[in-house]
Order: structure tokens, then C-alpha cells, then sequence
């Protein structure tokens, strides 16, 4: 049989990436819950309905979702995106209606785009959305969280906050129409595509990268012309808090995010050190959502971060400790009886010492093998069992990272002995 590959655009993380992924996901995890928001998990396989009664003109509907009939004919998709799955659950569950709940999630998405540097098929996010909450003091709060985020990553300073206010409905669609107005007079320098885009989403024409587009949007009409009194004031709130909190920002009125149910505030984190993927977190608020998924009006916010960005920018810029791949201990087993005990010591001293974290591993291939392999672990000691450790119910030990010489102890004096060297605190 051929070798069979992974498919394209979804990847293996073997344990070195793993350690990375780890040290992120940890520290995202510590940080969401020092804010009091709790975690949620939800399926990764949905109804299409679910994504496409808002998103019709999205791209990530048009063109790139994972889409099935299952064997009892009813449409599923992988999800694209979290927002509506958590939206979804929280309706379902009752979450909404008995508290103004704060939830957090991680885990995999799956779009159907061209695989790249940052960007997979099967992509990882980790993401917070919070509702019943109308104030921009809750935006200016996940903002800061992102901002606490970075810097507990050690990636603060190669990340730069854009900012910008699509207003409400009736903002949102008027400057719809006055953009679509101002391209009719482009109409032959657009490509089908554009026209197209235009014609059922005009704001997402703001992002484009075609460089023509570009120049034309410097003459095209501004939605800061359109924005409310009552939207421009929370904007303004917003301003001001994340100047009281030393948050440095710009205020970009093109951007705007891929998913058609933001309105209000939109944001986005980005960097300088990933090319042309530059946005490792995008968020907003989102205060229809809820009542179109079958919800009372609920308001609601939240951001996605990245994960495969975020790792490829703490590859590039953080300072990484990795050596939680390192074993405390390691068993160099002489003889086959000796395996036979070494497995049994190793669970004892799981047992004994679970507290402190202690990571075993044994060898079990010659000697001289075991002794460079468990250098190799990172150990700090060897544990060696052979005929005459059997024989005289003892356990010899080499330290690994010194030139101390090897000793023959019991197992209750090397429960003892790794006691005091492992101690936390």
C-alpha cells in the first residue's frame, strides 16, 4: 500500500509544536478565567442553516464551508467560524436569559481556502463572547483582555491595536448605498467578482488588497459620515477608556470583519511580522445575531484569536522555555526482571508523589542505549536496576548533570531523596 498523506491544508503537530501550542493555550486559559469568564464547548458539526441565515454573502458561506447530507438527508457543515455555534448553544441551553454569561472556547474550524503561511484548512481559534451586555466598557474589557493576553505571551510589542465604528442597521445600510452610488461610476474598471461584492455586501469592498480599489477608496464616501449620535458617543466611551488604560491605537475607518452580523465596534490586532497575514484577532460586537439564531434581543461581543498566527508570532518574537519536554526520571533497566520492577517503582512513585509533578520514563532497549537515551530525555537522575540491585532490594542512582558518583539507596530513601529535590516552593 502507498504512503497516504495528510489532505492539503490540514496538519499534523507533532510533539515539539505541540510544547508550543501548549505554553499559548495555557496561558489563554489562565488569563480568560482571571477575568471570570467560563468555558464553553460546543460540536464541531452544526445544520448549514446555522451559518448561512446570516451570512448569505459571506465568503466563508459562499465559498468555503465544509458542507454534507448526512445519511438522513439534512445539510451539516463543519463550522467555519464559533461565534454562531456558541451563540447556538447558549440560546439552546438557556444560558442567555438566567445571567449575562462571559464564555470562552478553543478548538478547530475548517474553511475550504487556499492553504498558506498562517492560514490552514483545519484552523485553530481561541475566542471569548460575551452577552447581555449593551455598554462599550464591556468592549473596552475583552480589548483589554486580548492586550493582558499578549503580554503574558511576551508579544506585546509586535502587535498593534486598529479600531473602527460600523454603526447600527440603518448606519450600515445607508453608507451600503452610498457605496454602491460611488461604484457605479468604476463599474468597467471592476472585475466580476467586485461587481458582485458591491452588489450584495459593499462594505466588505473596504478591505480589499486590489491596489486600483485602494486608490478609489480614497475618493469613495466615509462611514464616520453616516454614524449616529447615540453610536458615535459609545465609540467615544470606548476611546476613552482605552486611553485611561494605556491601550495604543488607530482608528482605521476600512476596516471591517469577514462575517456580515458585526455592526457597532470592530476591531482588529495586528502584525508586522507575518507578511500578508497580518491579523492574529479580529472581533466586534454583534447585537442581532442572537435574535436572528432564534433568541430573544440579546446584545452581544466577543473576538477569535488566530492560533496558527499567534504560534508562528511567538516562534518569531517570544522568548520560549521548552523544556517541559524534559523527564525528572528515568529508569535504565539491566535486565528483564528489572523492567518488570521498574514499572512497578515507577507507579508506586507516581503514587507517592503525584503531587510534585514528576515525569518517568524507563528505557527498555541495551544498556548502552538506555544510558544515552536518558541523557538525551533531559533527566536529572538514572535510576539503574540490574541483578544486583534485585538481589539486594536496592536502587542505584546517577546523577545526570553532575559528576557525583553513583550510589546504591532504598526505594524509601529515593522516594525520600526526590522528595526534597523536587519540593515545590
Amino acid at each position: 500500500m502507498s504512503k497516504i498523506a495528510t489532505l492539503r491544508g490540514m496538519n499534523d503537530l507533532t510533539p515539539e509544536e505541540v510544547r508550543v501550542w501548549n505554553i499559548a493555550e495555557e496561558i489563554i486559559k489562565r488569563v480568560f478565567t482571571s477575568y471570570g469568564y467560563e468555558e464553553i464547548r460546543f460540536p464541531i458539526v452544526e445544520k448549514t442553516e446555522l451559518f448561512t441565515r446570516s451570512n448569505e454573502s459571506a465568503d466563508i458561506v459562499t465559498k468555503e464551508m465544509y458542507t454534507f447530507e448526512d445519511k438522513g438527508g439534512d445539510s451539516i457543515s463543519l463550522r467555519p467560524e464559533g461565534t454562531a455555534g456558541c451563540v447556538r448553544a447558549a440560546i439552546d441551553n438557556d444560558l442567555i436569559r438566567i445571567d449575562s454569561p462571559r464564555l470562552w472556547y478553543q478548538g478547530p474550524m475548517f474553511r475550504y481556502e487556499r492553504p498558506q503561511k498562517g492560514r490552514s484548512r483545519q484552523f485553530y481559534q481561541s475566542s471569548a463572547e460575551v452577552f447581555g451586555i449593551r455598554s462599550p466598557e464591556i468592549d473596552a474589557e475583552l480589548i483589554i483582555l486580548c492586550s493582558r493576553i499578549w503580554k503574558e505571551l511576551g508579544i506585546e510589542k509586535n502587535l498593534s491595536l486598529e479600531i473602527n465604528n460600523l454603526g447600527d442597521e440603518k448606519t450600515r445600510k445607508s453608507y451600503a448605498k452610498s457605496l454602491q452610488d460611488y461604484f457605479k461610476n468604476y463599474e468597467e474598471e471592476l472585475d466580476p467578482d467586485l461587481r458582485k461584492k458591491i452588489n450584495e455586501n459593499p462594505l466588505r469592498v473596504l478591505d480589499s488588497k486590489s491596489d486600483s480599489i485602494k486608490n478609489l477608496l480614497n475618493d469613495a464616501p466615509k462611514i464616520s459620515d453616516f454614524i449616529s449620535e447615540n453610536s458615535q458617543s459609545d465609540f467615544n466611551d470606548l476611546i476613552f477608556l482605552l486611553k485611561e488604560a494605556g491601550i495604543k491605537f488607530s482608528i482605521n475607518q476600512k476596516l471591517v470583519r469577514g462575517l456580515d452580523y458585526y455592526n457597532q465596534t470592530v476591531y482588529e490586532w495586528k502584525t508586522n511580522q507575518l507578511g500578508a497575514q497580518d491579523t492574529v484577532c479580529g472581533g466586534g460586537r454583534y447585537d442581532n445575531l442572537v435574535e436572528e439564531l432564534g433568541g430573544k434581543p440579546c446584545s452581544a461581543t466577543g473576538f477569535s484569536i488566530g492560533m496558527e498566527r499567534l504560534i508562528l508570532l511567538m516562534k518569531e518574537t517570544a522568548e520560549l522555555n521548552l523544556d517541559n519536554k524534559s523527564v525528572n526520571l528515568f529508569f535504565v533497566c539491566l535486565t528483564k526482571e528489572s523492567v518488570q520492577k521498574a514499572i512497578m517503582y515507577s507507579e508506586s512513585l507516581r503514587e507517592k508523589v503525584s503531587n510534585l509533578g514528576i515525569k518517568i520514563n524507563m528505557g527498555l532497549e541495551g544498556a548502552g542505549s538506555q544510558f544515552k537515551k536518558a541523557d538525551k530525555s533531559g533527566a536529572s537522575l538514572a535510576l539503574i536496576l540490574g541483578d544486583d540491585e534485585l538481589k539486594s532490594d536496592t536502587i542505584s542512582i546517577k546523577d545526570l548533570r553532575s559528576n557525583s558518583d553513583q550510589e546504591a539507596i532504598s526505594y524509601d530513601d529515593l522516594v525520600k531523596r526526590i522528595k526534597k529535590i523536587y519540593k515545590k516552593g
